[in-house]
């Protein structure tokens, strides 16, 4: 059979079939481009929402957690709903050290945040009282409105009484910026507080300086001891050393009749060197009376025994028994009274 059809022509071979080309325009180019670059900024854009929306969670973790440095003014800051660990806060503000603080501030900037947190009023300082009282006194002295707002770290909620306390002190605890008595009074004064639910101060102290070894919390009830019964008595209670507070404190303890007469002393302290020598003077008698004591001869108890007829009688100081087959409570009352009596009168015309 021919390979032609009717109409004289074979079918075409695929050698002689030309590709036909389909080059875009210079429009279907442009439509391509932008197509592949919408393509791409949306998938940019998705990224960028999603790592915006890591961002901010992060952001909203950190804000709560107080991690987030925000600048908070000054008139904004209150500080009276802790008591603060330091005992003289006057003479703090105006020491040496706080001279230095706000020339380092003056100079550098604020470089250490304060904490606080935040209350229905405004914000409540937690930790940073030097901080924030350099800050206010540059400000008074220099009217500079560099030193107007504080560097803090803002926690949204206080949180428990006693975390708060634990915050505040905890920062110059590790610093060891703390004298004993300071951290005795922390404890001392959290005591009062309502919101505590009636600890006592000693059991404070295991709380509030908890991470504090053993002995050092030990020195600490010692001080506290010796704050609660001295009082406004001792002039000076930062200037107590550590060794000499608890060796007071002790001698308090054992004979707690003599604290009246320490007292009366520590009145006439004008100096810490003053008071320094009342304690020592303290200390020392209470240690010689100690020792008087220990080596003052015991009396022996004496005892001895003898029979009057079938009574038996035993004595010793401040005790004559007599046990007998008589019952002495079918004997009439003023019958035995004048029988005692007359036992009396022997011993004392003896």
């Amino acid at each position: 059979m021919s390979s032609k059809n009717k109409f004289g022509f074979g079918p075409i071979e695929p050698a002689q079939v030309k590709p036909r080309r389909r080059d875009p325009g210079p429009m279907g180019a442009a439509v391509r481009e932008a197509a592949s670059s919408m393509t791409e900024s949306t998938e940019n854009l998705v990224e960028q929402r999603r790592q915006n929306a890591t961002d901010a969670k992060a952001f909203r973790l950190a804000q709560e957690e107080g991690r987030v440095l925000v600048a908070v003014p000054l008139e904004d800051i209150r500080t009276d709903d802790l008591p603060r660990d330091r005992l003289d806060l006057s003479s703090v503000a105006a020491s040496d050290e706080m001279e230095e603080l706000k020339a380092s501030i003056r100079e550098r900037g604020q470089k250490e945040p304060i904490e606080v947190y935040r209350t229905e009023t405004g914000f409540q300082l937690k930790k940073g009282w030097r901080r924030l009282t350099a800050l206010q006194q540059l400000l008074t002295e220099t009217g500079d409105a560099r030193f107007a707002k504080a560097v803090a770290r803002v926690a949204e909620e206080a949180g428990t009484r006693i975390d708060l306390y634990i915050d505040m002190v905890e920062e110059n605890v590790i610093r060891e910026d703390l004298s004993f008595a300071e951290m005795a009074q922390v404890a001392i004064t959290a005591a009062q507080d309502t919101g505590l639910d009636g600890m006592g101060a000693e059991e404070l102290v295991g709380r509030i300086y908890a991470s504090l070894h053993k002995m050092k919390r030990s020195y600490i009830r010692s001080f506290v001891y010796l704050l609660d019964h001295l009082d406004e008595a001792l002039p000076y209670p930062k200037s107590v050393s550590r060794n000499l507070g608890v060796d007071v404190a002790r001698k308090m303890q054992a004979a707690p009749g003599r604290i009246a007469s320490l007292k009366s002393a520590l009145s006439n302290a004008s100096s810490v060197d003053e008071q320094t020598e009342v304690l020592k003077k303290f200390v020392l008698s209470a240690e010689r009376s100690e020792g008087k004591a220990e080596q003052a001869p015991r009396q022996r108890s004496v005892k001895y025994e003898f029979h009057v007829g079938l009574s038996k009688v035993t004595a010793r100081k401040g005790e004559c028994r007599i046990l007998s087959e008589i019952d002495f409570s079918s004997v009439d009352r003023k019958r035995l009274q004048k029988a005692v009596e007359a036992f009396e009168a022997v011993l004392r015309d003896e």
